[in-house]
């Protein structure tokens, strides 16, 4: 599995889209070299049909992408009890995942959207961060990072808007958005 040395702790936020898609293409570098990724995704429900999900079931047997959420947008400024219990579960399967020491990457997608609205803590994600083995790599994705995670990634990328298509009232499309 390559270097067993520490686990990089990675962050892709900002208000652009493209976090991801870019937690994705790290995870697919990884597959390439034969590590273990999984990929949880907290404001996203098992019903819905993603492109993502549908390659790795289909082509990418090191890749595991797991949802953590409804199928319904969460009203961030006021999310239902469901939301937050299903956040906590998501944070148990990364502890999880983490303490089985099968995975080269567990990805966080939308984790800092989750702790923003206060589905999961901040103090419970820095937990969680500092229990990962050695060798394991770590990405947290979503807008709003709390700086206190800022603070302890070894890897921050910002993703900026500049122009989006949403903008001229083009709807979200398949193989793009989901």
């Amino acid at each position: 599995m390559g270097d067993a040395g520490k686990g990089l702790i990675m962050v892709y936020t900002g208000d652009g889209k493209g976090k991801t898609t870019a937690a994705l293409g790290l995870a697919l570098r990884q597959a390439g070299w034969g590590r273990r990724v999984l990929f949880l995704q907290f404001m996203k429900g098992k019903g819905k049909v993603y492109g993502e999900r549908i390659a790795a079931e289909k082509y990418l047997p090191l890749l595991e992408i797991e949802q953590c959420g409804r199928d319904e947008f969460v009203d961030l400024s006021n999310p239902e009890a469901i939301d937050r219990e299903l956040a906590q579960n998501g944070l148990k399967r990364a502890a999880e995942a983490l303490q089985s020491r099968q995975y080269g990457l567990v990805v966080l997608d939308e984790i800092c959207v989750a702790m923003a609205c206060g589905l999961v803590s901040t103090a419970q994600v820095k937990e969680l961060l500092a229990g990962a083995p050695e060798g394991t790599d770590l990405v947290l994705t979503g807008r709003y990072c709390p700086g206190e995670i800022l603070a302890i990634a070894d890897m921050v990328s910002e993703v900026r808007e500049v122009k989006h298509h949403y903008a001229k009232g083009i709807p979200a499309r398949e193989g793009i958005e989901f």
